[in-house]
């Protein structure tokens, strides 16, 4: 049964983010809805919402429909509230007084402690922010959920948790979705709409397979304007030699002919569509400095310890070598990123005696913060006035980075995530490190940019160490795992089974 129909939709803003989009949402259809950052995601659900109006087309919604419409951000008003105050807030205030219930049942099924919901919004996580969200939209009992980014600060234990709160949804409830996360998507979507500014796309498969039936879908409209516009150029050449003959021998017959010929060039020309380009919001590539040290790192029995002093676990004696894509593994708060710390410490003050590194060792450090960035400094100054390249190759390195000449002279704290995360990319390129690392550095990096990042780390052979709690980009860069298992690291053959001890929680 058809609740939602979207009939030539458009919204331009400044330039089109979709257009002639058309969409029918039916009851038990999870949609996974994709593109790049930018590009018209949120719009969309505002639109099918009602709280943003499209440019063109219409939306029609079955008679006494109910949407839930769960944001990425919190509402104004929020912070100061409890989350069960919160959540409670979201249902009508008759309903309140006598059906305060329903916030106890949905909080339960969220599996939201109890110590949690008397707390104020402010004082809790982005995590947890997004998980009172969801609630609040599911308390009302809707008939279509629409989340944007719902695995947003959320790490891997939640983020298996909300799968499981998916899967058992009444099946005729339907979910639109955003996610930059594959393996998400992946897991609780049967369809995909991949959003374009022309030629969206729509696939009856989860993400992956979508994926697949996109490229082939490209590559076939790629050989059919091909072969359209070769069928013209033939016509053309049918056409002159004609044209020729006909003017030689005066025949009005041949003349005719002509006309004819190119008429029908012209029209195959004006139908033949060329095949989508997507305007990438800019390449990731990443440089691999040359070193001849075998050991780019040796940690020889380093105790991991809090900002505290207070002990985590030790490394044993292991070594990152030349090639190595190590990933690390292990539970919120057992010191992944501590290690990274320490690590970066050693490289660049030279202060952990435990931790020895090679002196031809160039790093490039990402944080899951981003702090390697002054939101006081604009993209230009970042990158020009560190890197002795000249104002118009900055200029064209960073609109190749995403961050378009708008931007490039504003102050980077007025930037969005992922044009922060493509800035963070772009300046560890032109440091030409050979070792990287990398502490969560897919956050806010659309899928475009995460599978560009992933291209780079295994095509120059990069070595690093990273922290992601990406199942998709860990699996597809580690070649070596390490996990924090019971105040020791150790070296584990596959991520497997932690993730799933993980996402079974």
């Amino acid at each position: 049964m058809t609740l939602i129909n979207i009939n030539a939709l458009g919204v331009t803003l400044g330039d089109p983010l979709f257009t002639d989009l058309n969409l029918t949402i039916s009851k038990g259809d999870r949609i996974g809805l994709v593109a790049a950052n930018g590009r018209g995601k949120s719009t969309l659900l505002g639109c099918i919402a009602g709280s943003f109006d499209p440019t063109t087309g219409e939306i029609t919604r079955a008679r006494g429909l109910q949407l839930a419409h769960v944001q990425q951000h919190l509402p104004q008003g929020a912070a100061g509230k409890t989350l069960y105050d919160h959540v409670l807030g979201a249902l009508p205030q008759e309903q309140q007084d006598y059906e305060s219930w329903r916030v106890d049942v949905v909080l339960d099924e969220l599996k939201v402690p109890y110590d949690l919901q008397h707390r104020p919004m402010a004082e809790l996580s982005g995590g947890w922010q997004r998980t009172a969200l969801l609630a609040a939209a599911w308390v009302t009992q809707p008939d279509v959920l629409l989340l944007d980014e719902p695995t947003n600060h959320l790490d891997l234990h939640r983020i298996g948790l909300l799968q499981e709160w998916l899967g058992a949804l009444p099946r005729d409830t339907p979910v639109i979705m955003t996610s930059h996360d594959r393996a998400f998507l992946d897991a609780v979507t049967n369809r995909t709409l991949f959003l374009r500014a022309d030629q969206s796309r729509a696939f009856a498969l989860p993400f992956t397979k979508a994926r697949h039936a996109l490229d082939a879908a490209d590559a076939a409209d790629e050989r059919r304007f091909a072969n359209d516009l070769n069928k013209a150029n033939q016509l053309r050449k049918q056409a002159a030699k004609l044209k020729n003959i006909g003017i030689n021998s005066g025949s009005d017959l041949l003349v005719n002919k002509t006309k004819q010929l190119t008429e029908r060039a012209a029209k195959i020309e004006a139908a033949a569509k060329p095949a989508h380009r997507e305007q990438g919001a800019g390449d990731i590539k990443l440089a691999n400095r040359g070193t001849h040290a075998k050991a780019l790192i040796t940690l020889d029995n380093a105790m991991v310890e809090t900002p505290d002093s207070r002990a985590l676990y030790e490394t044993g004696k292991t070594w990152i070598t030349k090639g190595d894509r190590i990933v690390l593994l292990g539970t919120n708060g057992t010191g992944k990123t501590q290690l990274i710390k320490m690590i970066h410490r050693a490289l660049t003050a030279g202060e952990v005696p435990a931790i020895k590194c090679a002196p031809t060792v160039t790093l490039g450090y990402s944080d899951q913060h981003l702090s390697q960035l002054d939101d006081a400094d604009t993209p230009m100054t970042a990158v020009a006035g560190q890197f002795d390249i000249g104002d118009q190759r900055a200029r064209g390195l960073l609109a190749g980075a995403g961050v378009n000449i708008q931007m490039q002279d504003t102050k980077i704290g007025t930037l969005s995530g992922g044009q922060k995360a493509r800035l963070a990319m772009l300046i560890l390129r032109l440091q030409q490190p050979n070792f990287y690392l990398l502490d969560e550095p897919t956050n806010h990096l659309d899928i475009e940019g995460q599978e560009a990042l992933e291209h780079e780390l295994i095509n120059h052979e990069a070595t690093c160490l990273l922290v992601s709690h990406d199942r998709s980009f860990l699996r597809n860069v580690g070649n070596r795992f390490w996990q924090i298992d019971r105040k020791r690291l150790v070296e584990v053959d596959s991520p497997e089974p932690f993730l799933r001890a993980e996402m079974a929680g």
